[in-house]
């Protein structure tokens, strides 16, 4: 469940970035933010507390912007397979991989159960044009689960890329899958396969 529930963490918050927040924050005080953001939203929602997916996905959805770096993101999980997409190819794999997270993280931020944030000392020099942002998802008789963020600035802009839970890159971690299935059916059976569950997701998701 701790697991679960930092998994959807990581995606929510960042997915309610602004751009006024992007540009005036440094990164560890701009996760703060925007996670007692997300926290406070959840928090006071009863209906996605108790399981409405589609309000959770609403709650994402309307927030992601353009910042949020999915094509890096999706590069990164597919590996070297990427440099055998077409433009046209690496666009739908961004897109259908991104409502992966999307629904993949919403279905499980429905799990909120009252856990805390604490927040590592994070140092960022002025030159710097990437960063890990570390945290704890803790929750009294559990084991705390480490978040460690990182993000890549692009001009003004603080870009997020890759999240580690407990050690393991959840971008990463699709990526034995998604060879695999471009090593059977190619570039166009993994986007198919991503496309059916997203569907499988929409179709078990509550409202």
């Amino acid at each position: 469940m701790m697991m679960k529930f930092a998994c959807s963490l990581l995606f929510a918050l960042f997915c309610s970035l602004t751009p006024a927040l992007a540009q005036d924050n440094a990164p560890d005080a701009l996760v703060r933010k925007v996670t007692d953001d997300v926290l406070t939203v959840v928090r006071q929602d009863k209906e996605i507390r108790s399981g409405n997916t589609r309000k959770a996905i609403d709650l994402v959805e309307t927030k992601v912007l353009p910042y949020f770096n999915f094509q890096r993101m999706t590069a990164l999980a597919v590996g070297r397979d990427w440099n055998k997409a077409t433009a046209e190819q690496k666009t739908r794999l961004a897109e259908e991989f991104k409502t992966l997270l999307v629904r993949t993280y919403a279905n499980a931020l429905t799990s909120y159960k009252d856990q805390k944030i604490v927040y590592k000392p994070t140092k960022v020099q002025p030159d710097d044009s990437s960063v890990v942002v570390r945290t704890e998802v803790v929750q009294p008789g559990s084991q705390a689960v480490q978040l460690d963020y990182e993000l890549a600035k692009q001009g003004d802009v603080w870009q997020v890329y890759d999240v580690r839970v407990a050690g393991v890159s959840l971008v990463t971690n699709y990526r034995d899958t998604f060879s695999q299935e471009v090593r059977s059916n190619g570039i166009d059976g993994l986007i198919a396969m991503l496309g059916k569950r997203n569907r499988e997701l929409q179709a078990g998701s509550k409202s």
